[in-house]
């Protein structure tokens, strides 16, 4: 199994048990370049917020948008409008990556923000 598989797999059983809670899920991708952050609906079938380094409000004075620091900007973004939209409980999906580096930092500028895991 290579890795791309591993991780998607992993990241298919923790959906399985994130889409049994009933709440919004904030979903991570990171590339090589760049950090995403998505916040989708319940269900699954609505993006209700996203966040990224492409974009210019987020990108604006950072070096490189592929470091922890860039991440950690996604993560007060993401949760910034999170709280516009009303939405304070969430379920962090970590696309089967693990819980450390840019990931962490994300989830931790989002805690920050007033987003509760």
């Amino acid at each position: 199994m290579d890795k791309k598989t591993a991780r998607l797999r992993r990241a298919k059983s923790t959906r399985a048990r994130i889409r049994e809670l009933g709440v919004p899920r904030l979903s991570v991708l990171r590339t090589g370049q760049h950090v995403y952050a998505q916040l989708c609906s319940a269900d699954g079938s609505k993006v209700l917020a996203s966040a990224s380094t492409t974009q210019s409000d987020v990108r604006e004075g950072l070096k490189s948008g592929k470091n922890a620091e860039a991440a950690a900007r996604v993560g007060r973004a993401i949760a910034e409008k999170a709280r516009a939209a009303g939405i304070e409980k969430i379920a962090f999906d970590r696309s089967g990556y693990r819980y450390h580096g840019r990931v962490k930092a994300l989830a931790d500028a989002a805690r920050e923000g007033g987003l509760q895991f």
